[in-house]
């Protein structure tokens, strides 16, 4: 598939961009294409974060996917702050990072220019044709519950059963 990209910040390519992380990796590396760094104070607004780029998918069974780094959500409290950005096949403008300190307290987090700070994941999607009907088709389905009803102990016999305190 041939995506079409515009690099609107002239520094990305001196940061290595485009390029994954591993030769296997998902995710294609977002910079923060910014001035100055950036502190980010814990729970402060989110901030949008240019990444410098700009892309047109063109297929409607494509999207992209602005996703967290592993690492930086995990050991800094970096995350997005709209959790997971979907850029739709006809999005044309500029790739945006909402960037937010989920941290309670603390230190702020600094972005330097030039880090990477989310990853880009293009994915297939689908578009269902949907069949609007008065009641569902005989299939024995659940209708009741959801929302962790179903609890999150495995059935592991030689495990004590966990106490309710």
């Amino acid at each position: 598939m041939k995506i079409e990209l515009k690099i609107l910040d002239p520094r990305l390519p001196g940061w290595g961009f485009p390029s994954w992380g591993s030769s296997l990796a998902a995710g294609l590396d977002l910079h923060a294409c910014i001035e100055h760094t950036l502190l980010l104070e814990p729970q402060m607004t989110a901030v949008l974060i240019s990444a410098g780029i700009a892309f047109r998918i063109g297929n409607p069974e494509w999207c992209a996917l602005v996703l967290p780094r592993s690492g930086l959500g995990h050991k800094q409290g970096l995350v997005l702050g709209n959790t997971v950005g979907v850029v739709d096949a006809d999005y044309e403008g500029p790739c945006l990072i909402s960037a937010w300190n989920r941290n309670p307290e603390g230190e702020a987090i600094s972005v330097r220019p030039g880090d990477r700070i989310a990853q880009l994941v293009f994915t297939r999607i689908v578009r269902p044709q949907f069949a609007i009907v008065p009641a569902f088709s005989a299939g024995g389905g659940r209708q009741e519950g959801g929302f962790g009803s179903t609890g999150v102990e495995a059935a592991c016999p030689d495990r004590p059963p966990a106490r309710n305190s």
